[in-house]
């Protein structure tokens, strides 16, 4: 893989690779700068992070949901930053790590706030009734099948909602729809990538401690990078991400917008 096992100068193809060798390519060529970014990220879910514990050590539903919304809202700025400076990379922009957060910060974070409040509000309250059903010793298979259905679910609609913060100034209700519409035009690829999420931070909190020791270095970026390889295409495909881009740069030598 691009990050342990660089490909030979001599095998190297010219331009832009395709399919497997593409990951390869931008892992190789980035890994360090995603590793950056992703320190930035990790130190905007402090907060949520600290909020969630608190309302889960007192275990009250009280101070999680707005513990959970608020530190959302705050985790919301790094997450956009991780997707836009990946959706920057993929596109291949080679922005420097601080340029990209700024100005993701400058441009993301009225958009972001809904979606990292969500997304927030999910998390805490999957892992607040996880501990409770842990904890009472009250699993059944119908609950743990409705558990990660609508896991399933929340990060389906998610994965496709933040690239769209990131890349368009759009109503929250227009992302939304678009979510829908691509979720059923390429169901197959979003619940693989879904279930690949789910599957990461299923194991990433099982094997706590150890797996900590990880996280700075893989923590955040990683698994959103490999899930966006996988989607890259049919996204740029259906929101004609490039194609707007190279359109906007064409017509302004200096932009500020989401496209640029």
């Amino acid at each position: 893989m691009g990050l342990f096992f660089p490909m030979d100068d001599e095998h190297r193809p010219a331009g832009r690779w395709t399919g497997f060798a593409r990951y390869r390519q931008l892992l190789e060529r980035d890994w360090k700068s995603y590793i950056l970014m992703d320190f930035i990220v990790l130190a905007a879910l402090i907060p949520y992070g600290v909020g969630v514990t608190y309302a889960v050590l007192v275990e009250s539903s009280l101070v999680l949901i707005p513990a959970s919304v608020l530190g959302g809202m705050i985790a919301g700025q790094g997450i956009a930053a991780m997707y836009d400076f990946l959706l920057r990379r993929m596109r291949d922009d080679l922005m420097g790590v601080g340029k990209a957060f700024f100005k993701s910060l400058r441009q993301n974070w009225r958009a972001s706030l809904l979606p990292g409040a969500f997304e927030g509000l999910f998390v805490g309250l999957l892992i607040f009734s996880g501990l409770v059903m842990f904890r009472t010793g009250h699993i059944t298979g119908l609950g743990v099948a409705a558990f990660a259905v609508a896991a399933a679910v929340c990060t389906m609609v998610l994965d496709i909602w933040w690239p769209q913060v990131v890349l368009f100034d759009q109503k929250q209700t227009v992302m939304l729809k678009n979510c829908a519409l691509f979720i059923l035009q390429n169901s197959k690829r979003v619940l693989g990538t879904a279930l690949m999420q789910m599957a990461w931070w299923a194991v990433t909190f099982l094997f706590m401690p150890w797996t900590a020791f990880l996280v700075p270095f893989l923590g955040v970026w990683y698994i959103l990078f490999a899930t966006l390889c996988v989607k890259y295409d049919a996204i740029n495909s259906a929101f004609r991400v490039e194609e707007q881009i190279n359109a906007r740069n064409a017509n302004t030598d200096k932009g500020d917008g989401k496209n640029d």
